[in-house]
């Protein structure tokens, strides 16, 4: 049967590293993939991490299976993080939390647990969304809509579009919002418009399922989870998938979480069984060295400060990266107004690129740019700057 099936068409985002790869300029850009960059290029180790894993590996004692809901030790310091140590969601035991491969695995799992667990089958993304959001819940066989997000005419939020499309969703409907740094974007709610968002999706009853997947890559910590708690505060029940991949650079270890928040202790404890119900017939329990990592680092005082050390600094380059490429664009291409990358945030931007142009860019300058002209902007450095923006000048002109 093998022999009649035809080559699946590459992913859209992860296809371009491949190509990338094979390409033989030695000029070659790739803004594509979403992982941070150093100025040199590289996708670094954290000081931190490194630290941690020597004390795992001098400590460890054993290779047998995690429980099917993973590290317990993780799943609080992940919930910890989410929504800090003293919040009264934890107190009351209304959070609880499976750790996952990735937040892929966290959007995976939460996927399956509606369609198999929840009288609802529909689910609602942003308008632009991750490539891989609609693949995912398709997988998983939900029905899928998308409701306004980006207003192309102003680069910002469609805020009215959104609101008036929640007021039409039908209660029992999930939603899925980006708790910050949104992809593709990198436009974000105000902490006043997130109470808006709020209040509507309380009021229709949806169900809010929060991709959480760069938390301290906007703002810091505590200020990027402000969306989120502005959601728990007016809705009884969230599902929120996290990842830290990016704010931990744990790319390869693919760790990540989905927390389940109840109306009470009870109906958390509830979810928790069904969650670990789907785990089980998915892969049956996680990997350990990722959530070890995670855990030992925010339960050490001195390890959890130099974390959020290197975290600053990350997030601080991207947002310099920001600023350099609106001045050099400025000096590129003067009639060119390019001053909303420097207020969007996180990893990614919509830089405005038609497919053709991002076409035009690979073909002649090897710059590699998803079709939709999201760039990565941890993939710009100083030293590839003004090759950049030379060849982005070239094809808008």
């Amino acid at each position: 049967m093998l022999d009649q099936l035809e080559l699946a068409p590459p992913d859209a985002i992860l296809g371009l590293t491949e190509a990338f790869n094979h390409d033989s300029n030695s000029n070659k850009i790739n803004l594509s993939v979403g992982v941070y960059k150093n100025e040199q290029g590289v996708t670094p180790i954290l000081p931190s991490v490194k630290e941690a894993e020597r004390r795992i590996l001098s400590e460890e004692s054993t290779k047998s299976y995690l429980p099917i809901s993973g590290l317990a030790t993780y799943s609080q310091r992940v919930m910890e993080l989410l929504f800090g140590a003293d919040h009264g969601l934890l107190k009351a035991g209304r959070a609880v939390s499976v750790q996952t491969p990735g937040g892929t695995g966290a959007l995976r799992v939460a996927a399956d647990f509606i369609k198999t667990r929840l009288p609802t089958n529909k689910i609602w993304t942003s308008a632009p969304t991750w490539a891989n959001h609609p693949n995912i819940f398709a997988a998983a066989g939900l029905e899928q809509d998308s409701y306004p997000y980006l207003d192309p005419a102003t680069n910002g939020l469609n805020l009215e579009g959104m609101l008036a499309c929640i007021d039409q969703m039908s209660a029992g409907d999930v939603i899925l919002l980006h708790g910050c740094c949104h992809n593709p974007s990198g436009i974000d709610p105000t902490a006043d418009q997130w109470k808006e968002i709020a209040s509507r999706v309380q009021s229709r009853g949806l169900l809010p399922l929060v991709d959480f997947a760069y938390q301290g890559f906007s703002e810091g910590i505590e200020q990027d989870a402000r969306g989120l708690h502005a959601i728990c505060e007016q809705v009884a029940e969230v599902l929120i998938a996290s990842s830290y991949s990016k704010n931990f650079g744990l790319y390869r270890e693919r760790i990540g979480a989905l927390t389940a928040v109840g109306g009470d202790s009870a109906a958390a404890a509830a979810a928790l069984s069904h969650l670990k119900a789907c785990i089980r017939c998915n892969y049956s329990n996680p990997p350990a060295h990722g959530a070890e990592i995670v855990q030992t680092i925010l339960g050490d005082a001195s390890l959890r400060q130099q974390w959020e050390a290197e975290l600053t600094e990350m997030r601080d380059r991207i947002n310099g990266m920001r600023d350099l490429f609106v001045k050099t664009m400025k000096e590129q291409a003067p009639d060119r107004n390019f001053e909303f990358i420097r207020t969007q945030r996180g990893m990614f931007s919509f830089s405005g690129l038609t497919k053709e142009q991002v076409t035009q860019l690979r073909d002649e300058d090897s710059i590699y740019i998803v079709g939709s002209g999201r760039i990565n902007v941890a993939g710009i450095t100083p030293a590839n700057i003004d090759q950049l923006c030379s060849a982005i000048s070239k094809v808008i002109s």
